[in-house]
Formats: structure tokens, C-alpha cells, sequence
């Protein structure tokens, strides 16, 4: 068996597979070649996978990133995870979501190993099956009768279940790893085979010649015989194989394998019992930490509970291998757990030796959330003192700031495209600009959060009021732009709000050295925990997922970014825009003299940007005259690469490159032209392909910039100005957080005004919703009351 495989055809596992494997895991037979299997071929055709995965062993990853280059796994299922809730047979879907899982990272060119429970349960099924027939032919043959009595199962004594499961559990994983063109091989073991030194080294010899062949091995203590576990059995700083959480750890050791992963069925370590109001998951465990661990009780199946797994997964951990403990039954993470684990995502609880200087980004959260509500409770008036502070910072340390950032210059030469660049680097008249739109963010600021919306006398001596407050804690994630971070920052103070801030690493020191400053501006009023940066190996995705700390997600960035954000986010509501495929269009009636400023403006002032023009609509009485040959002329003089739309290419003989798709953001000197025939085509042509950002109409007749001002749907809709208005700071919001395509909450450029939501305070004098009902004393007056005038100085 060790020198051939199965293979069959590619069929979806459920169809293939799972039908036989019930049909027999309940069979009185042995594992049976099933029909799918259509050849036989040697070990030696088998093409190897080769990614680079190899490392030096002895030392355990420092970090869940770093777990993708784990070349050697074992992976530990718990009974729990291999039997079915009434523990007689196997959970056979999640068995072959597991092994098809294994069966990817070894198709990948790792090493797997797999430690098993299961044959008792397994065993357990079949047994019951034998007891039920021999018993139901022995009542036919006496009673004579048609009907079967009631029949008692004894209790089934778990070796003899083992004895008889072991051989059926080997032939479904035989039988599902066929599938994926992978052998599996059977080892069973006891403490003995790891104490005896000769045995030890047979073990491992056949290990490594198993994982040498690309043969998975699988490996389960045989229950058949094992005696019962010895307790305070460890000796020497050796682990005592008791169950197979033990097992699973001193193999990994024994095989100086790079990660363990056990799977059970809780989620991994918690501060307190699972299930309770306070229980937290523990994402990092440190040797040590045991004293903040509550263990509860064990799973309803199995030997070992968590606190073997923790005595197994820190004994493993000194021994050189990376241990995370996961969920492998629950029904929406069990598919991908496993690689999801080896894909470095925050899952289960990860084993590791060293502690981050700083604190978690769990942690941050938190300090964001407190601070932000210290925050809120501030007079405007400080709030604004805190902002004009940090402005001020902006230009006292301008030179440590542009230090800071030449050295991000200098580390991303070569590695940023030119327009990337342009967004990383800073200087002096970025810097006073920063200045004076935060010093206008802090003057706008002065009743933005408590302001009454409204107020209404619902009956007497019953008033209620809606009133702004902040949206609590925001996470900001931005690429490449570091005078993001204050403009940021600063809405962030003025709106209430606390802020996790997480910046692209090629502007790691200018983020750092804006950072500090801003805290250095919160501390003058004792909030300098309300603004974060995450400094940690987080990745996006897993930040996306802190839906119990984090209220609104914004990112800033390229269409990738947001799109990446709005898949990953969780539960937590994302401002943006995927894209900023902004459009003007020229209309017969546009004047000369306006129409090439305008388009230069548009699409050559700033490329890169989201609010730059990417495609230019031409009305097509417009062709072959002299605007048109202007537009043309100054394109070229700006090196502006030109893609026809197909309209535009029919009246060419010979037209620029075709455009692939109307729906693109070029993000560079690259613009599409396409033609209508009227402002209405344009307008459809917009809502077809633009992403409702920023469209403008060139044109001298009002009566046509109306109807397109009042029929474009897009967050701003211009009549004869540039698409780079579409700025928080040239809208006269100070700063802002972004530039929203969304239909709630807020649209457009989102300054101050977009970072606050609502509550409602209702004050009243003992008032009961009885005393209002058809035979009460009291009747709704429901009167709008005048609203405390705005101060606008």
C-alpha cells in the first residue's frame, strides 16, 4: 500500500465520496477499492509541489505572520471534532472538509501529520450495529415473532470499541485522501514506543521515510491495549503520552515539526469559563500566563480537557514548535480553519515565547474606546485648544518631521511607483497647509458634539431632544499618505471620537513621529489614549473583524484597499468608495476658452488622486473642430495616453487603443474619450459606468448644466469646475476622512459633520405610557419647540 496511490476522477467530494463512506460505516466488511478508482500509479510520477517553506527548527514563530512558512505540521482533532453529537459514529462532513484541508497545504509541499481520536466512537457505531442484529436474529428464532421486543444495548467497554473502530477509521481517511491523489499510512503507539529508545528510533525512522515518500502519516494511540494514564506520570521535562493532546505535543517535538495545530470544540483559551457575559478570548497565550486562565469543564467526549491542551501546547512550544488551539467544529470556520491558521489569520489562540513591547491591538481598542469618551465629555472649547496645539506642533517640528520622512523616501526608492511616491512625500507647504486646514477643523468645532436637532413637547412637563454625539471609536486604515494621519487625528478630536489609526509600512516613520506629536497635543487635557496607532503585525483583515470595539471602518486608499475592506469587514459598517471613476462631459454649447483648463486641471494636476478625471465624455457635434483639436493638442503636450471608447474609435480611421473597459480608474496620465449624442446619453452613460463619485458637465446653457445637476446620482455633481473640488478642504471642512459613495448616513466629502450620529434624552416628571392610553388623565402634544441657535463665529 506504501508504494502506490489511488486516483480518481475530480468529481465534488459529496458526490463521490461521502455516498460510499456511508454506505460503509456501517458495513461488516473491511475498506473496500471503491469503483471510482480508475488506476494505479507509482510514487515516483507523483510531481512535488516545491514552495519555500524550510526553516531552521528549534526556535517557535514569534509572530501568527510568520506561521505561513511552517514547512512540517501536525494537526491534533480531538474527539469532539471527529464524532457526531450522540458520540456513535463520525462527523463525517467535517472529517472531509479536514482532510481536504490537509490534503491542500501537502499539495503545497508541506509536510502533514495528522493525530486522530475517533476509533472509539467509530467503533462504538459498529458494535451497537452487531449487538442489534445478532440480538433481533436470536428474538426471530425464539419468539417466532414478526415484531422485535425492545432490545438493551450494554455498556460497551471503550478498548474493545477501540479494537474494533480502528480498522474503520483508517479506511475512511484512506479512502478520502485517495480523492485528492495523497496516501495516508497508519501508526499506532504507546507511552512505551516514545520511552524505549529503540522503539523511539523505529518510530521516527518510519516517520520521516513516510513523510519522505509524501505519504500523510496518522497517528492515534492504540487504545486496544494502552493501560490507563499514571497520574504525575511527566518526568525529567519529558511529557507522558496520556492522551492524544500529549501525544500530539511530544510528537511535534519528536519530529521537530514547525506548527501544531489542536483542534477541539471551543474556540481556544479564554479569561474566564466560555459562555460567560465577561469571557474573552485570549489571542496570544505566553508561558505564564496560566494564572489568567479559568479552565472549565472538559469536552462531553475525550480523555484530555484544556488544561492538558495547555500542558501539551507549552511543553511543545519549548520544544522549538508553534502550537495554536482552534474551533474545528463549528459550522461556518471549521471548511477553512486549518488553512486559515496556516494563512497566519486570527484564529483560536496562538502559542507564543515572545511578548510585544506595546500593548494589543484589543487593548488599543479599548483605550481608544475610553479615551474617546473622556474625550467627548471635554468643553469644545478644549477640544479646539487640543487641535490648534497640534497645529502648531505641524510647523515647531518640521524638521524632525520631513527627517522622519526622507528616511520613508529613501527605504521605498525603487520599490513605490512615482505617483505612490508622490503621495508619501511631505514638505514644508504640505505641512502649513495641514496647519491651517486643522486650525480651521478646531473653529468649525465649537458645538459639534451636544448640538440639539431637535425638540419637541411630547406632553407637558415631557420634552425631548435629539442631540449630535460622536460615533465612538473609528478605525482609519490609509495607504501611503502620512498628512492623512493629522487630518485625521484632528476630525477625530473634534467629532468625540476615539481613532485607530493603521498606516501602510512604507510610511512607518513618518506615521510614528505624527503620531507622537498628536499625542502630545492630546495630553495638554489628559486623553492621550484616544488616538491610536497599531503598530503591530495586525493584519487588515483581522482588524476587520473587531466588530465589539470598532463602530466605523474608513479606508484611505486605492480602489483595492476599499474593495479588500468592504470583503473583510464583519459586522462593522465601512465609508468609502471602491472607486474614482470620475467623468466630464462636454457639451455642444461649451465654451472654448473654459474647456481645456478645466480637462487639464481635472486629470493632470493630481493622477493619482480619486477625484481626478478618468474619462471625458465629447457631445459629438464636436468632432473635427477646432475645441476638439485644442482638447486633442493639449493632452498630447501633457503626455497623457489616450484609450478610445468603441463610439469614439468607429469614427477614426486610426483611433488610439482600444479602451478594455468604460469602467476603469486609471489612476495616471491615461484618459478614455467616448462620444454621445446628448446630455441625456451622458448622463446613462455615467450611471452605467461611473462609480457615483464626481461628474461634471462643460457647458454655457443653464437650462442643460440643471438637468445634468439634477439627474446625475453621484455624491457631487459639478457645472463648469474642475472634478478636484471634491475635497474636504476646498469644501471649507477643514480636513477629511475620506470621500463616500454610499446612500446613508454620509455622502460626498465627509468632514466633521459625517463623524457624528445621534441619541435621543427625553426628560420627564414620573410620566407612564398608561397615563396616555384611550382612559388616561394625559393626551400627546407632540410641539415643536425652537432649536438653541448655532454659533457659527
Amino acid at each position: 500500500m506504501l508504494s502506490q496511490v489511488y486516483r480518481s476522477g475530480f468529481q465534488p467530494f459529496n458526490q463521490r465520496v461521502l455516498p460510499w463512506i456511508q454506505s460503509r460505516a456501517v458495513s461488516r466488511s473491511h475498506y473496500v477499492q471503491p469503483s471510482a478508482i480508475r488506476h494505479v500509479r507509482s510514487w515516483s510520477n507523483i510531481p512535488f509541489i516545491t514552495v519555500p517553506l524550510s526553516r531552521a527548527h528549534g526556535k517557535s514563530f514569534a509572530h501568527r505572520s510568520e506561521l505561513k512558512h511552517a514547512k512540517r505540521i501536525v494537526v491534533k482533532l480531538g474527539s469532539a471534532v471527529v464524532t457526531r453529537g450522540d458520540e456513535c459514529g463520525l462527523a463525517l462532513g467535517r472529517l472531509a472538509s479536514i482532510v481536504e484541508q490537509v490534503s491542500v497545504l501537502q499539495n503545497q509541499g508541506r509536510e502533514m501529520m495528522l493525530v486522530t481520536s475517533g476509533a472509539v466512537a467509530f467503533g462504538k457505531q459498529r458494535l451497537r450495529h452487531e449487538i442489534l442484529l445478532s440480538q433481533s436474529v436470536r428474538q426471530a428464532l425464539h419468539s417466532g415473532q414478526n415484531h422485535l421486543k425492545e432490545m438493551a444495548i450494554p455498556v460497551l467497554e471503550a478498548r474493545a470499541c477501540a479494537a474494533a473502530g480502528q480498522s474503520g477509521l483508517m479506511a475512511l481517511y484512506e479512502a478520502m485522501f485517495t480523492q485528492y491523489s495523497i496516501c495516508a499510512a497508519q501508526i499506532l503507539v504507546t507511552n512505551l514506543d516514545f520511552h524505549d529508545e529503540q522503539k523511539r528510533r523505529n518510530l521516527n525512522g518510519t516517520l520521516h521515510e513516510l513523510l519522505r515518500m509524501n505519504i500523510v502519516p496518522i497517528v492515534n494511540t492504540n487504545d486496544a491495549v494502552v493501560p490507563p494514564a499514571e497520574p504525575n506520570s511527566d518526568l525529567q521535562g519529558v511529557i507522558s503520552v496520556k492522551d492524544n493532546d500529549s501525544l500530539a505535543a511530544r510528537l511535534a517535538v519528536e519530529m521537530k515539526t514547525d506548527l501544531l495545530i489542536v483542534l477541539s470544540d471551543v474556540e481556544g483559551l479564554f479569561d474566564s469559563p466560555p459562555g460567560s457575559d465577561d469571557a474573552k478570548l485570549i489571542d496570544i497565550f505566553y508561558p505564564g500566563d496560566q494564572q489568567s486562565v479559568t479552565f472549565g469543564t472538559k469536552s462531553r467526549v475525550g480523555m484530555g480537557g484544556m488544561e492538558a491542551k495547555v500542558k501539551a501546547a507549552l511543553w511543545a512550544l519549548q520544544g522549538g514548535t508553534s502550537v495554536v488551539i482552534a474551533n474545528g467544529t463549528h459550522p461556518k470556520v471549521s471548511g477553512h480553519v486549518i488553512t486559515d491558521i496556516v494563512e497566519g489569520k486570527k484564529v483560536g489562540t496562538f502559542f507564543s515565547e515572545v511578548k510585544p513591547a506595546g500593548p494589543t491591538v484589543e487593548q488599543q481598542g479599548e483605550m481608544a474606546r475610553s479615551g474617546g469618551r473622556m474625550l467627548a465629555t471635554l468643553e469644545p472649547e478644549q477640544r479646539a485648544e487640543i487641535i490648534h496645539h497640534l497645529a502648531d506642533l505641524l510647523t515647531d517640528q518640521r524638521d524632525e518631521i520631513l527627517l522622519a520622512n526622507k528616511k520613508d523616501l529613501e527605504e521605498a526608492e525603487g520599490r513605490l511607483a512615482a505617483p505612490l511616491l508622490k503621495r508619501l512625500s511631505l514638505s514644508t507647504s504640505k505641512l502649513n497647509s495641514l496647519a491651517i486646514g486643522l486650525r480651521q477643523i478646531a473653529s468649525s468645532s465649537q458645538d459639534s458634539v451636544g448640538r440639539v436637532l431637535r425638540r419637541t413637547r411630547i406632553a407637558k412637563n415631557l420634552e425631548l431632544e435629539q442631540v449630535t454625539v460622536p460615533i465612538g471609536v473609528l478605525l482609519v486604515i490609509f495607504e501611503s499618505r502620512p498628512d492623512c494621519l493629522p487630518q485625521v487625528a484632528a476630525l477625530a478630536i473634534a467629532s468625540g471620537n476615539g481613532l485607530l489609526l493603521k498606516g501602510g509600512k512604507e510610511a512607518a516613520h513618518s506615521n510614528r513621529i505624527l503620531h507622537l506629536l498628536t499625542q502630545e497635543a492630546l495630553s495638554i487635557h489628559g486623553v492621550k489614549e484616544a488616538v491610536q496607532l497599531v503598530n503591530s503585525r495586525e493584519e487588515v483583515e483581522d482588524l476587520c473583524r473587531l466588530d465589539k470595539m470598532i463602530d466605523l471602518i474608513i479606508p484611505r486608499g486605492s480602489s483595492q484597499l476599499v474593495r479588500d475592506i468592504q470583503k473583510a469587514a464583519k459586522g462593522i459598517p465601512v465609508m468609502g468608495h471602491s472607486e474614482g471613476i470620475c467623468h466630464m462631459y462636454v457639451d455642444s454649447e461649451a465654451s472654448v476658452d473654459k474647456v481645456t483648463r478645466l480637462v487639464r486641471d481635472s486629470k493632470c494636476e493630481y493622477p493619482a488622486a480619486c477625484n481626478a478625471l478618468e474619462t471625458l465624455l465629447i457631445h459629438r457635434d464636436l468632432l473635427r473642430t477646432p475645441l476638439f483639436d485644442q482638447i486633442i493638442d493639449m493632452l498630447r503636450v501633457e503626455q497623457v495616453k489616450i484609450h478610445a471608447g468603441p463610439k469614439f474609435a468607429s469614427y477614426l480611421t486610426f483611433s488610439p487603443s482600444e479602451v478594455k473597459s468604460l469602467r476603469t480608474e486609471y489612476g495616471d496620465l491615461e484618459l478614455c474619450i467616448e462620444v454621445v449624442d446628448s446630455v441625456q446619453e451622458a448622463i446613462e452613460h455615467i450611471h452605467k459606468y461611473g462609480s457615483s463619485h464626481t461628474d461634471v458637465i462643460i457647458t454655457e446653457n443653464e437650462k442643460t448644466a440643471e438637468f445634468f445637476l439634477q439627474h446625475v446620482d453621484s455624491a457631487c455633481v459639478f457645472w463648469n469646475a474642475s472634478t478636484r473640488f471634491s475635497d474636504g478642504y476646498r469644501f471649507g471642512l477643514g480636513a477629511e476622512v475620506g470621500i463616500s459613495t454610499s446612500r446613508i448616513h454620509a455622502r460626498g466629502p465627509v468632514g466633521l459633520e459625517g463623524l457624528l450620529t445621534t441619541k435621543w434624552l427625553l426628560r420627564g416628571q414620573d410620566h407612564v405610557v398608561s397615563d396616555f392610553s384611550e382612559h388616561g388623565s394625559l393626551k400627546y402634544l407632540h410641539e415643536t419647540l425652537p432649536v438653541p441657535q448655532r454659533n457659527t463665529n
